[in-house]
């Protein structure tokens, strides 16, 4: 979307973070990491994980619906991770 068109106050997707909070050994994980790296590699996101058997407050949040994607901190999807709805958010 040209900068133009997008609506105020709306970052570009380089300057959007996506977080995937997930656990070792996790195949749902290992399905959204790739999904979640496709999409910030086209898009230019920054994204990060985070191992939820490293962090109690993730742990205590999060623990029966990861994986976890959050986008700028705040949750956008768990268990499995649409491409194009991770798109949208990332670009609207």
């Amino acid at each position: 979307m040209s900068p133009m068109f997008r609506r105020p106050g709306k970052k570009p997707p380089e300057e959007r973070v996506v977080t995937l909070v997930r656990k070792p050994g996790c195949h749902l994980c290992d399905d959204a990491q790739a999904v979640v790296e496709k999409v910030c590699a086209e898009l230019g996101a920054t994204w990060e994980q985070r191992d939820i058997t490293q962090d109690e407050e993730l742990h205590r949040r999060y623990w029966e619906q990861i994986p976890v994607v959050l986008v700028d901190g705040a949750q956008h999807d768990f268990w499995r991770v649409d491409p194009d709805r991770l798109r949208r958010a990332l670009t609207t």
